[in-house]
């Protein structure tokens, strides 16, 4: 039978009848992010004593896996000579005041063990010199200086410090696979669904998955599972259009599988609500903190004005709250105040960094200037290649003139400036409050463990818990690795089983391929059918629906309970279209089960900004039928669980507790 042409030409594997493959490990791994890397290190550590099979699986490959998989400039999670008690205060403040302290408490009190394993593996690190000067991290090894020896780091910030990071997830992956073995690491290999026990009601039995470079599922027998696959991308318009939209701020790959995928099987999910929008170099999407930070430059208005002065009043309201102290002014007040000026034609906004660097250079010789030119260039030549491309293409030499930086469109995620995510267990100790555990049905509890008993998760994956950045995700990750071969010792004599069959299961997996095969011969061109969706077809209406209804861009930012209800119906029809979903190849077959989490992640956020009957992060999303805050009412959590059995989404308040004083 000759091929059906195609106007738009597959890219990947050729697909077919796959094989299926059945795995029975303890410890299942899903994820190849710092917080899995963390997992992996401190997992092997312990459970290698106990005789555990563990296993990683990640969806790329380790070396390059997960948000810092281009790399880094500075590590922005190291607390020094500052205490976890001003750790707490600090991500308090920037989250407007409803997070769980003692989560960012754990992250504080390990996070530094991390950092100083980073330089040990040989992430080089700067370090201040005797005279007071930058010394990057070549000199400062060759100095005989270290972060271990007590050695102060070059700050860009109170809580940030700068590397020479541009093969930072190469070092820590490293680590990883070097305690793992590459007989436990299975890379390429997609995990779309958990399993539940057939036996004992909520509890996790396992996982599956496809092989993104042969026809093959995968089936995972599991004691205890610990989900790591970084936010959600692309769940939301980009500003960028053609070939543009592949460009985005947080990593592409991330699909919002963790939340999906443990949502799905009853974890109790919180502050869904939360989103990151990030202010970037437009276009490049280029990050701002080392020209903030380390180079001092200032942002301003098209007339030159520095609008966080110009707009100090809209922060009055906010300040008598205790949401803005001083100079430190959440994430999303400083966006806040940045849109005024965009909404009322004082755009556009720009990044003043000739004047930064020519006042820096005032205090330096010849031979530092050139060190620090070649620093600014270097911020983003060790993350974000692309804004270095931009400025070259565009004559842009930023000693000369500013650049023009923009909100992006809107991020989940739990370890940056966001606190979406899943509702975990906190450590099993006097000061932390009941609410804030979560006891096994042994009695016990386990730190990291989400509602679902053997489920665990780290990094974006913990809601509630924001700013643990890259460093922050590997300690958690070393939390949740020893808590789980804790679990698994505990629960030595569990046998997982599985109610679906390994049939009904590659048959549940594959369903995109065999929706092509049956409904191809029905138009000329496969892409447009009328018999299935392409997984391309199926973004481009998600992201829209979610631009126009859900917050996007294009309002900025601002949407309602009316614009709400238009976009949960839309996106019902879209549950329904996913049922036909077709992949021609390996590739799009990685691209339907994408969008697939991606819809569910999305609306489970519109969801919960619909029961929030306020605008707790102005700047990130506003509700046009509920401006302002409302403490009386909303100084809470906002939780949900989705019952697997009948598949009802319930969403409920959970109350807030401080633990450190002001």
């Amino acid at each position: 039978m000759p091929m059906i042409p195609s106007k738009e030409k597959n890219k990947g594997v050729e697909i077919a009848e796959p094989e299926v493959k059945e795995h029975n490990v303890d410890l299942l791994i899903v994820g190849g992010g710092m917080g899995a890397c963390g997992v992996a290190y401190e997992a092997v550590r312990w459970g290698d004593k106990q005789g555990l099979k563990i296993m990683l699986c990640d969806k790329a490959a380790l070396e390059r896996s997960g948000a810092v998989a281009q790399g880094l400039s500075a590590i922005n999670t190291y607390l020094g000579k500052n205490t976890p008690d001003d750790y707490v205060r600090m991500v308090r403040t920037d989250l407007m005041g409803i997070v769980r302290e003692d989560l960012i408490f754990d992250v504080g009190r390990h996070v530094d063990d991390s950092v100083h394993l980073f330089e040990d593996w040989g992430l080089p690190c700067w370090i201040k010199g005797e005279d007071g000067h930058n010394m990057d991290g070549a000199k400062a090894k060759a100095a005989g200086k270290s972060l271990r020896k007590g050695d102060d780091p070059v700050r860009s910030g109170r809580w940030q410090m700068m590397i020479n990071g541009e093969s930072y997830k190469c070092i820590v992956a490293e680590a990883a696979k070097n305690a793992l073995g590459e007989a436990r690491i299975m890379e390429r290999i997609f995990i779309v669904k958990l399993l539940l026990d057939k036996n004992t009601p909520n509890r996790i039995a396992g996982a599956v998955g496809f092989n993104l470079r042969a026809n093959e599922v995968h089936i995972f027998k599991a004691n205890a599972v610990v989900v790591a696959a970084g936010g959600a991308v692309n769940v939301y318009r980009p500003r960028s259009t053609g070939e543009g939209m592949g460009r985005a701020w947080y990593p592409v790959w991330n699909a919002g599988s963790t939340y999906t995928m443990c949502a799905q099987v009853g974890a109790e999910m919180t502050m869904m609500e939360n989103r990151f929008v990030p202010a970037r170099f437009k276009d490049g999407y280029g990050p701002v903190g080392a020209w903030f930070l380390l180079f001092k430059a200032i942002a301003t208005n098209s007339k030159g004005e520095d609008y966080c002065i110009k707009n100090k009043e809209l922060l009055k309201p906010y300040e008598a709250r205790g949401y803005a102290k001083g100079n430190v002014i959440p994430t999303c007040l400083r966006n806040h105040m940045m849109l005024r000026e965009m909404r009322e034609g004082r755009g556009p906004i720009y990044m003043a960094t000739d004047a930064a660097l020519k006042k820096t250079f005032a205090t330096l010789d010849e031979e530092q200037q050139k060190e620090l030119e070649s620093e600014a260039w270097e911020d983003f030549l060790d993350m974000c290649v692309g804004q270095a491309n931009l400025w070259a293409a565009t004559n842009t030499m930023p000693e000369e003139r500013g650049s023009e930086i923009m909100p992006t469109e809107p991020y989940l995620l739990g370890s940056h400036s966001g606190c979406c995510g899943i509702w975990v267990s906190g450590p099993d100790e006097e000061w932390v409050p009941a609410d804030y555990k979560i006891k096994a049905s042994n009695g016990k509890v386990y730190n990291r463990m989400t509602t679902v008993e053997g489920l665990f998760t780290c990094a974006d994956g913990v809601g509630a818990s924001g700013h643990k950045f890259s460093s922050g995700s590997h300690a958690e990750g070393r939390i949740a690795g020893k808590q789980m071969v804790r679990w698994c010792v505990d629960h030595k004599d569990f046998k997982p089983e599985i109610g679906e069959t390994a049939d009904e299961i590659k048959k549940l997996i594959y369903r995109p391929y065999y929706n092509y095969i049956e409904g191809k011969a029905a138009s000329t061109d496969p892409v447009v059918n009328p018999n299935y969706i392409s997984p391309k077809n199926f973004m481009m209406r998600l992201v829209k629906c979610t631009d126009e209804y859900g917050g996007g861009v294009g309002t900025y930012y601002t949407t309602s309970d009316a614009l709400l209800k238009t976009g949960f119906n839309l996106l019902g029809m879209m549950e329904e279209d996913s049922a036909k979903l077709a992949a021609r190849d390996l590739h799009e077959l990685l691209r339907c089960w994408e969008n697939y989490h991606r819809l569910w992640t999305v609306r489970l956020h519109m969801q919960h900004i619909a029961f929030r009957e306020e605008s707790r992060y102005p700047g990130f999303y506003y509700r046009a039928d509920f401006l302002g805050l409302d403490d009386s009412k909303w100084k809470c959590f906002v939780n949900s669980r989705y019952n697997p059995a009948t598949g009802k989404t319930e969403i409920f308040k959970k109350p807030y507790y401080q633990i450190i004083p002001d």
